[in-house]
């Protein structure tokens, strides 16, 4: 399970490493504002993230060489929690740019006017993870990914049961207590998850769903990491559960002796594009609008895979081979147009609450 778990603690250090307010780079952190040397020109940019953000520190370098700026990075919480505070502080914004607002939550930014406009030219196919709606191209496709069930292949090889296929099947009773997830109020997983559900049940529909789900015995956590590295049967910490609400790249780091021991059930997916953009009112807009473009370049996009554990959104970059052979991706994941999450994100959230809790 080494290999399994070498991204999990990698991510958890550089999370610990940034959390709050800190930097990455040799520049000093500080105020968002004051990141100017002299009178005029900005002697640094400020990156807003989430707590999973990781560049190979040569990458950090060469963007600093690059550009001129010092690259500070301040990591705010999981992509919810970076979207509020983006929405709070827009009128102060606490840097020149952010990177992790995905699809669940992006319409809000865009609607409160938290991005600035700026077209970064996008690597050839890159344009099909345009946001939809962005009309003013405020927000940049970086990485995607997609938040499919897993489960632990093993587990239902030594249990001689089939293993479920659907997610009608997480409802019937043959899976009863396996299943554990994050739940959507306080994930980006979960939301991704309790969106699945409402594009495969509808808007009268999805609630008889999890009201079945929820009988069955699924297991609701705060968050990935206490489902899959805790109660996942695969993840390390002895859980008892052998199906868990995870990634479809996830089968690439349970690989052992040249086969992986979990799959991604690819009908179950929900795709999740995450996105850079220039923040209103960037004390450096022009280090900011060079980050954005950084981000694309074919060497952090060569690197998104191993570094974050999410695809690029440049085609033409090879995966590491692990990840060609065991990351695969869904054709036909499900979908909600953002415009209709922004105008029902609360009331759903509301709904599930109550039958989650009941």
């Amino acid at each position: 399970m080494s290999r399994a778990l070498a991204p999990v603690i990698a991510a958890s250090v550089v999370a610990l490493a940034v959390s709050g307010c800190s930097t990455i780079g040799s520049g000093s952190d500080g105020d968002a504002t004051d990141g100017a040397s002299g009178a005029d020109k900005p002697s640094r940019v400020v990156l807003v993230t989430h707590d999973s953000f990781v560049l190979p520190k040569p990458l950090i370098k060469q963007f600093e060489q690059e550009s001129g700026y010092d690259l500070v990075v301040r990591a705010t919480g999981d992509a919810g929690i970076l979207t509020n505070k983006l929405v709070l502080t827009k009128d102060d914004p606490l840097g020149d740019v952010a990177f992790g607002v995905d699809n669940t939550f992006a319409s809000r930014a865009l609607d409160e006017g938290v991005f600035a406009a700026y077209d970064a030219p996008l690597p050839a196919g890159a344009e099909d993870y345009r946001l939809p709606g962005d009309d003013d191209h405020a927000l940049t496709p970086v990485d995607n990914g997609n938040v499919c069930v897993n489960v632990d292949d093993t587990w239902f090889a030594d249990h001689d049961l089939a293993e479920p296929e659907t997610l009608d099947d997480l409802a019937d009773p043959a899976y009863k207590n396996l299943f554990v997830l994050p739940g959507a109020a306080t994930s980006s997983p979960g939301m991704a998850f309790l969106l699945t559900t409402i594009a495969a049940y509808g808007e009268d529909g999805w609630q008889d769903y999890w009201t079945k789900l929820m009988d069955n015995g699924a297991k609701l956590t705060a968050g990935w990491s206490d489902a899959y590295e805790v109660d996942f049967t695969q993840g390390g910490g002895k859980g008892d559960r052998p199906i868990v609400l995870s990634y479809d790249s996830s089968p690439a780091f349970t690989v052992s002796g040249g086969r992986s021991t979990t799959s991604a059930l690819l009908d179950t997916c929900f795709r999740q594009v995450e996105y850079a953009g220039v923040l209103a009112g960037a004390a450096n807009p022009d280090g900011a609008e060079q980050l954005v473009d950084f981000l694309l370049s074919p060497d952090v996009q060569a690197a998104l895979p191993e570094s974050m554990y999410v695809f690029p959104v440049d085609p033409s970059v090879e995966l590491p081979q692990e990840w060609a052979k065991f990351a695969e991706q869904p054709t036909d994941p499900y979908a909600v147009d953002p415009a209709e999450v922004s105008a029902n994100r609360d009331d759903w959230l509301r709904e599930w609450s109550d039958i989650t809790s009941r």
